[in-house]
């Protein structure tokens, strides 16, 4: 009998607030036209001032436990991957358990920016194949609209806030070939590449919390290759080719790099779930945003080979290969 983490539930939560590509341009030097062209978006979702990210991940998490038809007494641990916390420490997966109710088992954060999902995915899932947890809840939730720099046109129209969460459950299974969970992730890094993207301020370094600064090209450059590079890792290690391939959910950055992908990895358009033009990059929170979306439509159907990928600061990177 193999151990393995299968999904049990999705959910998600978007900040009531829409910013239009048109509103971003009455305060900014730029133009629906011109954000649209660049990177596929037409609008993101802004928390309010009084939300945090602790609230956008219960919220989400809530949804989650409802479609697992669970409570909060089973789950085992919290797995929360954000860039922006709620405050330096506690970690901000305590808040989330307390906001559930959940008083066993423990919960922590993950930090790894756009790649934090899918490393929290594997932390939960080694947690899991391991016998130390049962279910766990993974949790990707930002307010990313709280590190930007409003006047800087080439940063401030990419990303938006929001949070998306899965239920894994373990489940023991004889037959591998037909083998229902996460059957394998992998992680990447590459620190040489640090200062590509980043936020200029923090508890040991300055007084403040800074801003995000990036270089554009050099990112998009890497995410697309670093992306196609861990998708064929990931089939290899499984003996899948692109055409075993049922859907395609890929870190939300920009509709370019997403169709970038696609091509070199001649997989179609149609096998790819795009939510970026309405949510733009919510970072940890963008994979299971989309994975939320697309299995609670009924694209992603039991059985379904499903791959998640995702580039971020640092540079890190990963994917992981789920028989839904």
């Amino acid at each position: 009998m193999t151990r393995q983490s299968v999904v049990i539930g999705c959910g998600s939560y978007l900040p009531d607030r829409i910013v239009t590509n048109e509103e971003l341009a009455r305060s900014v030097d730029t133009s629906d036209d011109w954000i649209r062209k660049r990177t596929g978006i037409r609008e993101r979702r802004i928390a309010a001032d009084d939300q945090k990210t602790s609230d956008l991940a219960v919220n989400a998490a809530k949804e989650a436990l409802r479609a697992a038809g669970i409570g909060p007494d089973n789950i085992d641990l919290i797995v929360l991957a954000t860039t922006t916390p709620d405050e330096t420490f506690p970690a901000t997966a305590t808040r989330v358990q307390a906001a559930l109710g959940m008083t066993k088992g423990a919960a922590f954060d993950v930090q790894a920016v756009c790649t934090g999902f899918i490393y929290a995915l594997n932390v939960a899932d080694n947690f899991i194949r391991l016998g130390q947890a049962n279910t766990v809840l993974v949790i990707g939730a930002e307010t990313f609209s709280r590190i930007l720099d409003w006047e800087d046109r080439t940063t401030c129209v990419l990303f938006g806030d929001g949070a998306g969460a899965v239920v894994l459950q373990s489940l023991e299974q004889e037959n591998e070939r037909e083998m229902r969970g996460i059957l394998s992730n992998h992680l990447h890094s590459d620190g040489r590449y640090k200062d590509c993207l980043y936020v200029d301020g923090g508890p040991s370094s300055s007084k403040f919390v800074g801003k995000l600064r990036m270089k554009g090209s050099e990112v998009f450059r890497h995410a697309v290759t670093n992306m196609v590079s861990v998708l064929e890792e990931a089939l290899k290690c499984n003996n899948l080719s692109a055409k075993d391939i049922d859907w395609l959910v890929p870190h939300q950055a920009n509709k370019r790099i997403l169709d970038r992908t696609a091509q070199k990895l001649k997989l179609s358009p149609d096998k790819v779930v795009v939510t970026v033009d309405r949510h733009a990059n919510t970072s940890a929170a963008s994979i299971p945003l989309a994975l939320s979306e697309a299995s609670m439509d009924g694209r992603i159907q039991k059985g379904d080979i499903v791959v998640t990928d995702a580039m971020g600061s640092g540079f890190t990177w990963g994917a992981s290969l789920i028989r839904w």
